[in-house]
């Protein structure tokens, strides 16, 4: 009979953007004498601090973060490659007896850590360009209706407006051949390669929407127009996936005479607001999260406890 291997624990913090992650995951790790593993696809890259709402050094030196400023903005980077990387460096604290609290909003990211990845095949970067575009142009139905014809089954369990795995799905029939129900049908993500307790930071969406605008106005005031500047003054192009994320290809619309500044600061707040909403209705539909509001520390401690002395 084999014996049971023991899976790391973990505690994920996870939500929206702008609902305050950073800090209640650094007093928790404090708190714990654990280290940060960061799960946000942005973040990764160097030079992106303002418009990624990166934590600032001060929080780096309070807190060691992993995982973050560990590509330029022009190097290729996906969930399976952070998943292995993530869980190396998991392993690294587990040895070092340091608890792992993975903190961000990038829920493909978490969950690839968590289970393992159902697709080997890195997804590819121009396919994902052109079904984002014919989306743009054509509407979701269109795509949807490709979806059914080529994957029916991914297609009965997805959304006809959720443009986000529609192309996924999409992409991973053209990339691989085969449809992506196919691998989740073969993998299953039934069994975790480590032991999560997923803590999930929600407020109501009224105050969310209001942190969201007032965190984008400071990250004009901090320089987010002048960080922009720089990133395309050491080459890094319009067209990049890292410059084309939430916050840099708003202020790129408004240096290419796209959009006035005013209506690109609308634009990125009106944008996050979306992006924020996406999240939810991700996490929300993840069994197994705890939900708290971020001021609940020490609910949430006795939770952490409960949790690593279970």
């Amino acid at each position: 009979m084999a014996i049971p291997v023991k899976k790391p624990k973990i505690i994920v913090i996870c939500g929206p953007t702008g609902v305050g992650k950073t800090g209640t995951a650094i007093i928790l790790a404090k708190h714990f004498g654990g280290e940060i593993i960061g799960a946000d696809s942005i973040q990764i890259y160097r030079h992106m601090n303002i418009g990624t709402a990166k934590p600032t050094k001060e929080e780096r030196v309070d807190v060691a973060h992993h995982m973050v400023d560990i590509k330029d903005p022009d190097e290729t980077y996906d969930a399976g490659t952070f998943s292995e990387e993530a869980l190396k460096k998991i392993k690294e604290l587990e040895l070092n007896g340091v608890l792992p609290f993975v903190v961000g909003g990038t829920g493909l990211y978490i969950k690839a850590l968590i289970f393992g990845l159902s697709r080997k095949v890195p997804a590819d970067p121009s396919i994902l360009h052109r079904l984002k575009r014919e989306a743009k142009d054509r509407g979701p139905a269109v795509l949807y209706r490709r979806l059914k014809e080529k994957d029916p089954h991914a297609a009965g369990k997805i959304h006809p407006n959720d443009m986000f795995r529609i192309v996924r799905a999409l992409e991973v029939y053209e990339t691989t051949g085969k449809p992506i129900s196919s691998y989740h049908t073969t993998h299953g993500f039934r069994e975790t390669r480590l032991n999560p307790l997923t803590i999930g930071l929600k407020v109501d969406r009224k105050l969310l929407y209001e942190r969201i605008n007032v965190r984008v106005d400071k990250m004009i005031c901090d320089g987010l127009l002048d960080e922009v500047k720089a990133l395309l003054s050491m080459g890094y192009g319009p067209g990049l996936k890292s410059m084309q994320s939430i916050g840099y290809r708003q202020m790129i619309d408004y240096l290419e005479g796209r959009a006035s500044f005013d209506d690109a600061v609308q634009i990125l707040k009106r944008d996050t607001r979306r992006y924020a909403k996406r999240q939810l209705t991700w996490f929300t539909s993840v069994k197994g999260i705890k939900w708290f509001h971020p001021s609940q520390e020490d609910e949430i401690s006795k939770e952490i406890k409960s949790f690593l002395n279970g």
